[in-house]
């Protein structure tokens, strides 16, 4: 079975904008070649990628797990035709850089603005993601350096730690919790809390915490990035548990504040690189530039956060 590159796009916008109408527009294609691309499509695959109800257009289950695979296949082919650009363009070389929103938000840009003063000639791309998903990218070569908070259980990575960060509650100013030099976990025992799903490292440590201690955990509200805890206790939905990176994605001027958890839940921001041959000597100013960034960034956030006290240096397996 072969799909052509054609037929994967129509299938991709016909999902992404929900009819078939918008996506032969998309294309400049008529609306019975649309229609004609997916029947083939799914002829050759055996099952159904979409089903009409009520005039509207639905996407079946099978089509929906079958959608992040032509994603891939999408980010893949950019990838060639970038590398294909810059060999034309006679860029140096090319970092690409998978992390979580928490990183991306904070000191992806600032280390990325220093290294291009350095090597302007380099290209970058810049991928937020989930840590398992960062780990795997790195591991398949598709990303050349992956920053994540917790253990990475990937095969094929080495990693090493960036920073170390804490868990606290984030509260508005004038909040009760505010003043307080810190909390415990039966403190929040009856407060509504904003948290991470406990798909993700953060908010796994969270749950077990909570459940550990034989506290019950109010989830009013729970997200998949800090920086919309961060918006949400702004405008007075709730506090919200995240570490010191997570707490620094929030808008400066929200006034938000942040109150240590005790006992200490430490939480470690990692950077992995694919276990294979050297680093690139760009792979390694960009790791030099990212670790700056995290000194710059742990001066500001105070307590909340460290960067490692060795030198910066390339990842190593622990």
């Amino acid at each position: 079975m072969n799909l052509s590159l054609r037929e994967m796009t129509a299938f991709r916008r016909v999902l992404e904008l929900g009819s078939v109408t918008a996506a032969a527009a998309d294309l400049h294609v008529t609306q019975p070649a649309v229609s004609r691309m997916l029947q083939g499509i799914e002829t050759r695959l055996g099952f159904a990628l979409f089903r009409r109800h009520r005039k509207r257009l639905f996407a079946t289950a099978e089509a929906l797990a079958f959608y992040p695979q032509v994603v891939e296949a999408f980010a893949a082919l950019e990838a060639v035709e970038q590398r294909a650009s810059d060999l034309k363009l006679g860029h140096a070389g090319s970092v690409r850089i998978a992390a979580i929103a928490a990183f991306a938000d904070t000191v992806v840009p600032d280390a990325i603005a220093h290294f291009r003063r350095r090597h302007p000639a380099v290209s970058l791309s810049v991928r937020s993601t989930t840590a398992v998903d960062a780990a795997d990218l790195v591991a398949g070569n598709r990303a050349d350096i992956g920053l994540i908070i917790g253990p990475s259980v990937a095969g094929g990575v080495v990693s090493r730690d960036l920073c170390a960060t804490r868990i606290g509650c984030v509260v508005p100013k004038g909040h009760r919790f505010a003043t307080r030099r810190s909390l415990s976990i039966r403190d929040l025992k009856d407060e509504p809390v904003i948290v991470l799903a406990s798909t993700l490292p953060l908010g796994s440590l969270v749950a077990q915490t909570f459940a550990a201690m034989n506290v019950p955990l109010r989830r009013a509200i729970t997200v998949n990035q800090s920086r919309i805890a961060c918006a949400l206790v702004a405008r007075g939905a709730g506090v919200a548990l995240l570490d010191g990176t997570g707490f620094l994605t929030g808008d400066p001027a929200a006034g938000l504040e942040m109150v240590p958890l005790r006992p200490e839940l430490p939480i470690r921001g990692r950077l992995l690189v694919a276990d294979g041959p050297a680093p690139s000597r760009y792979l390694l100013d960009f790791i030099a530039a990212l670790d700056a960034a995290v000194a710059r960034m742990a001066a500001r956030a105070g307590r909340l956060m460290t960067a490692p006290s060795t030198e910066a240096q390339a990842p190593d397996a622990r």
